[in-house]
This record gives C-alpha cells, sequence and structure tokens, in this order.
C-alpha cells in the first residue's frame, strides 16, 4: 500500500513538473544559510536553552552517560534516530568549523548562530574527552535497540548504553576526528572566546596523542554499535593525517608538520565523507602551497587537484556520475551527504585559486576557478529546488519541499501537542506508517535526495532518501555561505 501511494505521489510530483517547466528558481541563498543552520536546533540533545527556536523540541536525554557514573549530556542525535554517534558528530562539528574559519565574513550575523551550533557539540565533545582519564567517549543511545523504536527523543524509555574507547579497545578514527573537530573549532572561538579556544586546543592535543600513541579502529572495538551504522570503511590513517593537519593550522607548530608529512602517501579517493577524509585533508594542506607559496605542500595541492579532476564532469580522468537533472550522484544510500561535501571542497579550493590566480589542467582541460565555482553552484541550486521536480530538498525551503521525512521529532506530535507519552511501538501506528505530513517541520534539514534518475517519493519509511542527517548540512553551510550575496 505504502509503495503504491509513494508512487501515486511521484507521478503527481512528475505532473507539476511538466506543468510548471524547467523556470528557474533564483535561489535565496541568504535565507537557505539561515535556515541550514537552524536546523541544528532539532538535533539538539540536553537541556535546551531558552533562546531555543524550534519549539516543538523539549529536553532529552538527561542522564546520557549515568550508566557510566559520568555526564554525557548535550550534542547532537545524528539523524532521524535518538543516537548520539560521536565519529559523524564530530565530523559535523569540523565541518562547521571549517564553514565559520573559510567563510566567516560571508555568515554575517549567522556567524553567532554557527559559533552556538559548534559549541553545542564541542561541550559536549570536551566532556567525552575529560570525564574519565583514559577513556574517550564516543557515543550514547544503543543503536540496535533506538532503531527498533519510533518514538520522540524526549520520550526515549531505551537503554543508554554509554561506549567508549580505551588503551585496551583503541579508536584512532573516532579519537582523531574529535581531535580534528576540536582543534578547527579552536580556531573559530581563538578571538570570540580565547579562554575556551585554549580548552578546545589542549583537549584537542589530548586527544590526538591517545589516537596516534594507540592505533586501532573503533569499528574493531566497538562492533555491532559502530556497524554498519557508522562504521570506519576507509581505515584510521586518513582521520591520523585529518586531525594532524587541523592541528597544524591550529597551532602552526612544526610537530604536526612534522607528522604530517611523516603519515606518507595516501589514497587518493573520489569521496568526501564523515568516512573518508583524505580529499579533506589535501585541500586544507593546499592552502599553504596556494595562499603561502610554500613549495613543501606542493604534494597536497596535486593531490586536492587530482580530486577535482575525479568530480568534474568534462574531465578525462573524472569518475563521477551525474543525473540528467544535473545532481552529482556518488552512492544510493543518503547521496546528498557526499553532494554537500564535495560542493565544499569544490567551492573552498575555487577561493583559493581565485586568489592567486592559479588554473591547473585535468588532461587537455583548462581548470579555472570559475570551472569549480559553477559545478558548485549547479550544485546548491539543485538542492534548492533548480532539478526536474522544483523540489527543494532542503525542508521549510522554497514552496514545494519534502514532507515526510524519515524523522523520529518531526513525524511525531509534539510534547504540547500530545502530552502523554509514546513508547517505543507507539509511534508507528498511527504516525509512521501516515501518508499525512509530519507535524512538525524540521526547518533546514536536507534529506536524502534523490535518486539517480531524479526521482524522489517523498516517503517517510524510505530512509536511503527521505532522512536528514547533521552531516549533510554540516558541509552546506560553508557553500551557502560563499554564493551569499548572489541572487
Amino acid at each position: 500500500m505504502g509503495t503504491s501511494l509513494s508512487f501515486f505521489f511521484m507521478l503527481i510530483t512528475l505532473f507539476f513538473f511538466l506543468l510548471v517547466g524547467n523556470v528557474q528558481c533564483n535561489p535565496n541563498y541568504q535565507e537557505a544559510l539561515a535556515k541550514s543552520l537552524l536546523f541544528f536546533q532539532g538535533q539538539r540533545s540536553g537541556r535546551l536553552p531558552p533562546n531555543q527556536l524550534l519549539k516543538w523540541r523539549s529536553n532529552s536525554g538527561l542522564f546520557d552517560g549515568r550508566l557510566a557514573n559520568v555526564d554525557l549530556t548535550g550534542g547532537y542525535y545524528d539523524a532521524g534516530d535518538n543516537v548520539k554517534f560521536n565519529f559523524p558528530m564530530a565530523f559535523t562539528t569540523t565541518m562547521l568549523s571549517w564553514s565559520t574559519i573559510e567563510y566567516g565574513k560571508k555568515l554575517g550575523p549567522q556567524i553567532k548562530e554557527a559559533r552556538a551550533a559548534i559549541r553545542w557539540a564541542t561541550d559536549y565533545f570536551i566532556k567525552c574527552a575529560t570525564s574519565t582519564p583514559g577513556r574517550l567517549y564516543v557515543g550514547v543511545g544503543d543503536p540496535n535497540v533506538d532503531h527498533k523504536c519510533w518514538e520522540r527523543p524526549e520520550d526515549m524509555d531505551t537503554v543508554r548504553t554509554v561506549y567508549w574507547v580505551s588503551p585496551n579497545n583503541p579508536g584512532s578514527d573516532v579519537a582523531a576526528e574529535t581531535a580534528a573537530a576540536l582543534a578547527a573549532a579552536s580556531i573559530v572561538f581563538k578571538k570570540a572566546d580565547p579562554t575556551y579556544s585554549k580548552l578546545l586546543l589542549r583537549t584537542a592535543q589530548q586527544v590526538y596523542h591517545f589516537a596516534l600513541q594507540y592505533q586501532g579502529s573503533y569499528s574493531d572495538s566497538l562492533g555491532s554499535a559502530a556497524c554498519p551504522f557508522y562504521c570506519s570503511y576507509s581505515g584510521f590513517k586518513d582521520e591520523l593525517l585529518w586531525g594532524a593537519a587541523w592541528l597544524f593550522r591550529a597551532t602552526n607548530a612544526v610537530y604536526y608538520y612534522n607528522l604530517v608529512k611523516s603519515l606518507g602517501a595516501d589514497d587518493q579517493p573520489d569521496i568526501f565523507s564523515w568516512d573518508n577524509k583524505y580529499a579533506g585533508a589535501h585541500v586544507l594542506l593546499s592552502r599553504r602551497a596556494l595562499l603561502n607559496g610554500d613549495k613543501n605542500f606542493d604534494q597536497y595541492k596535486q593531490e586536492a587537484e587530482n580530486f577535482m579532476c575525479k568530480i568534474l564532469p568534462n574531465s578525462p580522468s573524472s569518475s563521477t556520475q551525474y543525473t540528467q537533472g544535473g545532481l552529482m550522484f556518488k552512492l544510493p544510500d543518503s547521496n546528498l551527504q557526499y553532494v554537500t561535501s564535495i560542493t565544499f571542497l569544490l567551492t573552498t579550493y575555487s577561493k583559493y585559486m581565485s586568489a592567486t590566480k592559479h588554473t591547473f589542467n585535468c588532461g587537455n582541460v583548462l581548470v579555472t576557478p570559475n570551472t569549480l565555482r559553477s559545478i558548485a553552484k549547479r550544485q546548491v541550486d539543485y538542492i534548492l529546488g533548480e532539478n526536474p521536480l522544483r523540489m527543494s530538498y532542503m525542508v521549510g525551503y522554497g514552496p514545494y519541499f519534502p514532507k515526510r521525512i524519515h524523522h523520529r521529532g518531526s513525524s511525531l506530535p509534539s510534547i504540547a501537542a500530545h502530552p502523554q507519552t509514546i513508547g517505543c511501538d507507539g509511534g508507528f501506528q498511527p504516525f509512521f506508517h501516515s501518508m499525512n505530513p509530519n507535524p512538525n517541520i524540521l526547518v533546514g534539514a536536507i534529506v536524502g535526495g534523490p535518486n539517480q534518475n531524479d526521482g524522489f517519493p517523498d516517503d517517510r519509511g524510505d530512509y536511503s532518501h527521505s532522512e536528514p542527517a547533521t552531516y549533510i548540512n554540516g558541509a552546506i553551510v560553508g557553500p551557502l555561505a560563499y554564493f551569499t550575496g548572489i541572487r
């Protein structure tokens, strides 16, 4: 029944497209930027502040950490569930921080919101890193139990299992990513809050030392608590490089430069995500070569450009598919996470190139800053509604956006509307299986996105396409800021 209804909605959508034609959307990047940051308020765990704007959310997870006799309240739920997975949360925080560092001036009044979004995560990470000597806490909530329930975070009655890594059960990937997040955030707060910035940097250094000294993958240590949800498929060497690169950026210390160099030759993938950080590290390190003319970083400039050549559609070495509507298509599950992360690298490298009037070649194809900028703009505009369905994939932006997102808090009535508890199984019928729009609009959330044929069923049960995630939004803040002012 659900499938046939989804198909019916798809037909209506296609009919709507035929009626309106391929009209230009003229995206409002400033509005989209503000909403992309507002989304994070809907993902908050812990005690909500008085200035909370998404009023349908309330306090939740107030006893997180109690099973280990520590306070692990705060942080974010990763997507449409009620679990705190630190590995993707840390990547999200690194990307939010990089957005703020790189595009701070363009953020305008939104810089306060960006700092608040970052701090909600870093306050939590500091607790995770400093509560128990010899331990780094890396998550709260048993994902296998949580995913069997459909309940509001405010009603959680599932066991809030606490997970950690230690010298005997290492997790270099999650530790180095946490270090990267703290180091990047320390730059964000350097002038705004120098004392907090120093605490962030000091904690980043300690956590990175742990990642380096006790090497191993957290997937091996945590088993079914990490996999298949956020398995570290790419290993931990990419996080060690990424973490060292951020600590070098934050400190300019020779120690971290030597570490970056000592990590040696690395993979050159055609993807960038919460799992695989190589491309991000290469672009981050290439900045020294492009902006400072430092020949010691030419290797990373070359690797960054090799990556761009794998992304550009007309490049002879391209390994990236594009849909007929022009969307980069990497993987069928939550494809927009790769689109937003890669788009961030496109705008950032374009920015570095523009500063020095730099160009490069992919085979016989000349690549200018505008080449990268155009591809990036096409991706952002597609997400904001310039696509065959005229669908904005950002909830609450534009006239037509996903109404049935795979998100517990959004799909269930708020505490104010329904004060009675909704238990583990209570949310499936009538709420999850309903074809009605979600009662609460998770403004700014970007969902997994369309399929390779530019189709989108808007089906709550289709988590591959309908589920939002912090790391999808964390990466688009920078590009939205970059294009702000362009209408």
